[in-house]
């Protein structure tokens, strides 16, 4: 593994433990040349995949992608970091074990969007309201009262 900050590709394992419910392997790492100390996640890949896009585009998959959008869903909530990691991980491995390698942006979306709502109902809200490109706040009032129960006050 190269160092991430002088480059060096001599590195070594300091330490190794499971993480996200034993899906990764969390590695300590060490860098001889600058003394450098960083972490590194390694992961179980079962294919690659390819997402094609409402406009015919395709692209690769990145975790890294989806991660960001749904901590930006998640942000300020009481989410703990490691329950939003697992939920990560399973929605990558739902995409993986579906077994096709291109899967179009839409059915991503109504992944994550399925499971935010069962975790969080203002990430899940917060998430639709780019998803589905609210434009204004009749936008958000129709969704959100399609989440109230029939008769609750409003």
């Amino acid at each position: 593994m190269r160092c991430p900050f002088c480059g060096n590709v001599d590195t070594q394992v300091k330490d190794s433990r499971p993480a996200e419910d034993n899906v990764a392997i969390r590695r300590r790492r060490f860098c001889p040349a600058c003394g450098g100390r960083f972490t590194t996640y390694e992961r179980v890949q079962l294919r690659d995949l390819v997402v094609i896009k409402s406009s015919g585009r395709r692209e690769d998959f990145e975790r890294e992608k989806l991660a960001r959008s749904i901590r930006i869903a998640m942000q300020k909530r009481p989410i703990e970091a490691e329950r939003i990691d697992q939920m990560i991980s399973g929605i990558v491995r739902r995409l993986e074990s579906m077994g096709e390698t291109d899967i179009p942006s839409k059915v991503i979306g109504e992944i994550v969007m399925e499971t935010l709502a069962r975790i969080d109902t203002v990430a899940y809200v917060r998430f639709a309201s780019v998803y589905k490109n609210f434009q204004t706040a009749d936008d958000f009032d129709g969704f959100v009262s399609e989440l109230r129960p029939a008769g609750a006050p409003e």
